[in-house]
């Protein structure tokens, strides 16, 4: 969206195949967009994340963000996204503050 951190990140979204999505986030996208704009506009959203690897739910991520969620106080989704950074070794760019000081999550300031 245009929002106030579109330009940063649009950074970090240079390289679509290189960016992992958990499937929770296009759930996500997908409704706040719609709610918020249009059905249209959240299509086309989750069509531009459909370039990145899809990362689907399984066994070992919800185990881990069940450990997560308990450790660390989070959200059902929050834990699903985290989890998944946490099994594939990646980093997780959010303005979502939940997770802003756990390891492995760089956090853009609203």
């Amino acid at each position: 969206m245009d929002g106030p951190l579109a330009g940063t990140y649009a950074q970090h979204l240079k390289h679509p195949n290189g960016i992992l999505t958990p499937t929770i986030v296009l759930y996500e996208v997908y409704q706040v967009i719609k709610r918020q704009r249009s059905e249209e506009e959240a299509l086309t959203a989750v069509a531009q994340m459909g370039k990145t690897q899809l990362v689907p739910l399984t066994d070992t991520i919800a185990l881990t963000a069940a450990d997560a969620s308990l450790t660390y106080q989070l959200a059902m989704a929050d834990a699903m996204i985290y989890a998944t950074t946490l099994t594939h070794r990646a980093r997780l760019v959010t303005s979502d503050t939940d997770p802003a000081s756990l390891p492995r999550v760089l956090s853009l300031k609203k």
